[in-house]
């Protein structure tokens, strides 16, 4: 706190715009830490939680159950890949993954076959609690606790020349891996890194073959981030569980979700009850999160959320040829509806750049709300983003370019 700036005071949303405590306007441009889907302060969301609120806003989930809990597992299962079958929830991303890795570990233990070692992508971030940290890359996120976190073989990203050498990796070590968790096509916090679809499903194949359960940590990929529905409708090979929270909820609130394919869920199936998951969370499967979730749910299944994410894809395209060869742009890569430009600064950089703070200061002036890693630059726009706000974003862009 010492080095942060005075925090800006925002009063009101409505759709992809903010207002602070003077009437500034911005334009959310990272949907609020990559959470809004439709905008801010959106009217369905908002009506059918008030209604629930009439309703019921809380119960214990232990013995007891609720229908918006139901027909969200209900619901978000026909969205799925056919394998996931069971429906567990938690608080937000972190606690999401945190399940995802205790089901893991414990499937092994159930079995009498312990296996501790996790593997993972380097650079890779997955929550800041301390399971969720263990498997995410290390760095200036981890490093007062690197000592405390639990061994993970972390291996590059696949790609045409290292994927038979990764392959390889994951042959030597799968009598101990307890999993393999990945952030799909997309790693956010490391600054927006992307990969291909086709060396991920030849990966995560040969986990399978290997008998190595997969985690897919689409907490920030899930609900149309990259294009489709979830990031995993671009491969063929379905991971074994999935992590949900950010748009879940359309960024109204938290909620957290893992799902699991029922080979997981028979595994604790037991009348011995030390084979029980002993996991949960005061507010897990909250009604009044639940309710937003579902609302959610019918804004993301109707038809004008698909034609606003190609909308928003064109114009990135677009954007992307418009700025590729300029002298300070080392490169610039979209998936979806997620681009991200990397500023030339001569040397390298690290998400700790001076260079983040003037452009973030810069962007601010200008009225819009960009949170660069450190020298890389990225839009992840709510997808009721008009052209025009897209294209003062992008002009704004440019003149960072030129000016800085």
């Amino acid at each position: 706190m010492q080095t942060a700036g005075l925090p800006v005071g925002i009063v009101r949303g409505e759709g992809a715009v903010l207002f602070d405590e003077d009437g500034k306007e911005y334009i959310d441009a990272i949907s609020s830490w990559w959470v809004n889907l439709y905008g801010h302060a959106h009217p369905h969301i908002a009506q059918k939680i008030a209604e629930q609120l009439n309703k019921l806003e809380h119960v214990i989930f232990a013995g007891f159950t609720h229908e918006p809990a139901v027909e969200l597992a209900e619901r978000l299962i026909m969205l799925l890949p056919d394998n996931q079958k069971k429906v567990f929830y938690s608080d937000n991303g972190s606690t999401a993954i945190e399940v995802a890795i205790k089901m893991c570990l414990q499937y092994w233990h159930n079995q009498g076959q312990p296996r501790t070692k996790m593997l993972a992508f380097k650079n890779a971030y997955h929550g800041d609690t301390f399971g969720a940290m263990a498997v995410s890359g290390r760095s200036a996120f981890t490093a007062a606790f690197d000592n405390l976190l639990f061994e993970v073989e972390f291996i590059d990203l696949p790609t045409k020349e290292n994927i038979q050498d990764l392959k390889s990796k994951v042959s030597n070590l799968s009598s101990g891996l307890a999993c393999f968790i990945f952030e799909p096509l997309v790693q956010g916090s490391a600054g927006m890194i992307m990969y291909e679809a086709e060396w991920l499903d030849e990966l995560l194949k040969h986990c399978k073959q290997e008998h190595v359960l997969t985690i897919d940590d689409e907490v920030f990929t899930g609900f149309g981030r990259t294009g489709k529905p979830f990031a995993c409708n671009y491969i063929t090979e379905q991971p074994d569980i999935m992590c949900f929270s950010k748009g879940l909820t359309g960024g109204t609130m938290a909620l957290g979700v893992t799902t699991c394919t029922s080979q997981i869920y028979d595994m604790f199936l037991s009348d011995d009850r030390m084979k029980t998951l002993f996991h949960g969370h005061s507010f897990t499967a909250n009604p009044i999160a639940c309710t937003a979730a579902l609302a959610s749910m019918d804004l993301f299944t109707s038809e004008e959320t698909p034609a606003n994410i190609q909308r928003i894809i064109v114009q990135h395209q677009q954007f992307k040829l418009q700025v590729e060869n300029h002298p300070k742009v080392r490169t610039i890569r979209q998936t979806g509806t997620i681009i991200a430009l990397e500023w030339e600064t001569g040397n390298s950089t690290s998400y700790l750049s001076p260079l983040r703070d003037r452009l973030y200061h810069y962007f601010l002036d200008a009225g819009i709300i960009l949170r660069p890693l450190g020298n890389i630059i990225y839009i992840l726009p709510p997808y009721c983003i008009s052209n025009e706000q897209l294209a003062y974003i992008y002009s704004k862009i440019i003149d960072a370019l030129n000016e800085i």
